[in-house]
């Protein structure tokens, strides 16, 4: 039996994701937190058969500076504990301090933007990505995209994993046809008409996540179709301004803000909607957009190479050119004129996350790079 820490940077919905299935694992499993960044973004206990490391980090936000204060407690940590693996990431952060400690061997896990965005940021950011994956025995990544960044970056390709994070399939359904029977058109909000056409975005109001440019296109949309309505979840820095975007338009009274829900609320919304909506200027697989096209929802995202790895214009959605507010109110237009195409979409959604999605089928690709990294510590 192998002792693996699994190093992250907070303790997200994602990290709750793996650490459930590793729990269930014939390894002795440990879970160390590099930073708590303000509120806490994941609210369900880790499993019991995780075993928590309390240490110096893991307490508040972590900047560059705190590393070298940080790493000599990782040090005791690693003679203390005396893994056989550690699983750290993101690269430039959890796996970053990983590679300086001399520990082999590291197995890092790309979370998507430390290569799509933190690895162009400078000079120094893209010196520690290529100093992380040259002492990475295994990356694993979510797609093709990350795949090729991290080659560019120097990681060999034989040494990388690539897979699907997934969705639980179990969860994220399809409106059954009892409650189609009882509730025809979805609608669990009474905000919302049978006549109505609802929009659902479920990404945070941050730059990165162009809820801006989803705003904006709502109010454009809006103006020539009065049926349409919109559900934005979460909340974010950007709230004020995107409040302010649809006071300014005239349609606040047709937005809904439910602001955070639980995992399992989370159908519920894909349900009452008829189109799923992300604006993302960066995304590996987009978790939430599998969730959506698990839920049988037709998607309009951005168009941009992670996306692409997942939907097919006019087959289970649509894309737009990424920041392109106008290009996206057309296009929700268009899925309004067409809407008598919606159900047969999100059907082929549905059929994609069933092959390529689900995350009891794609977990064990993980166990797999598990055993490379310790036959190869490289």
């Amino acid at each position: 039996m192998a002792r693996i820490i699994y190093f992250t940077r907070d303790y997200t919905p994602h990290d709750h994701r793996f650490l459930s299935k590793l729990a269930h694992i014939d390894h002795k499993v440990y879970f160390l937190q590099l930073e708590r960044r303000g509120h806490a973004l994941e609210d369900r206990p880790l499993p019991p058969q995780i075993e928590q490391i309390h240490w110096a980090g893991g307490h508040g936000p972590v900047s560059w500076r705190d590393g070298m204060r940080l790493l000599p407690d990782l040090q005791r940590v690693i003679r203390r504990v005396k893994p056989d693996l550690i699983q750290a990431g993101p690269l430039q952060r959890s796996a970053f301090l990983v590679a300086l400690s001399g520990f082999k061997p590291l197995l890092s896990m790309s979370w998507g933007y430390d290569l799509l965005v933190d690895a162009k940021r400078n000079a120094l950011w893209r010196w520690a990505t290529r100093f992380t994956l040259k002492h990475s025995a295994v990356m694993v990544g979510d797609c093709q995209t990350i795949r090729e960044l991290a080659v560019k970056h120097g990681m060999p390709d034989e040494r990388i994993i690539t897979f699907p994070w997934g969705i639980d399939l179990q969860h994220f359904t399809p409106r059954s046809s009892t409650d189609q029977a009882d509730d025809p058109n979805g609608r669990h909000d009474t905000n919302f008409q049978p006549s109505t056409f609802t929009l659902l975005s479920t990404r945070g109001w941050e730059p990165i996540y162009g809820a801006e440019v989803i705003a904006r296109a709502f109010v454009l949309a809006a103006r020539q179709r009065p049926e349409l309505r919109l559900v934005m979840l979460g909340n974010g820095s950007q709230a004020a301004l995107i409040r302010q975007i649809f006071l300014q338009g005239g349609v606040s009274e047709r937005i809904t803000f439910p602001g955070q829900i639980s995992q399992d609320e989370l159908p519920r919304y894909f349900h009452m909607a008829d189109l799923y909506v992300s604006a993302s200027h960066s995304d590996g697989t987009s978790i939430s957009l599998l969730e959506a096209m698990a839920c049988g929802l037709p998607a309009l995202v951005s168009d941009i190479p992670g996306n692409r790895e997942w939907v097919q214009p006019a087959e289970n959605g649509w894309l737009f050119p990424d920041g392109d507010a106008n290009a996206l109110a057309q296009a929700i237009l268009s899925a309004v004129e067409g809407r008598e195409r919606l159900g047969e979409m999100g059907c082929t959604a549905r059929r994609i996350a069933e092959q390529r999605a689900d995350w009891d089928r794609n977990f064990p690709v993980l166990l797999q790079a598990y055993d490379l990294a310790l036959e190869n510590p490289r």
